[in-house]
């Protein structure tokens, strides 16, 4: 049951950053997002792929696989957009 429950959380936390990876490569548009934001989360993303991969633990690794997945293609074209003058 523990484990059934962290396999919901984890498919509900990563799934919620889907639209914005997605509209993101879409759009091409990062104005609106943070680059700290998303380098911090991207940084704590990997340290709980890590736990996960140390502790065994199933669902925060493949949880945090996938969103180190999206946050990252995120974070690269918000990093792309600050290297050529975009907001």
């Amino acid at each position: 049951m523990i484990n059934f429950i962290g396999i919901i959380a984890a498919i509900l936390t990563t799934s919620a950053f889907l639209p914005q990876a997605i509209m993101t490569i879409k759009t091409r548009d990062t104005e609106g997002l943070s680059l700290p934001m998303y380098v911090i989360m991207a940084c704590g993303n990997l340290l709980w792929l890590f736990y996960g991969l140390l502790s065994k633990s199933i669902p925060v690794t493949l949880a945090n696989a996938v969103t180190v997945c999206f946050v990252g293609i995120i974070l690269i074209f918000k990093i792309l957009d600050v290297k050529e003058g975009k907001k």
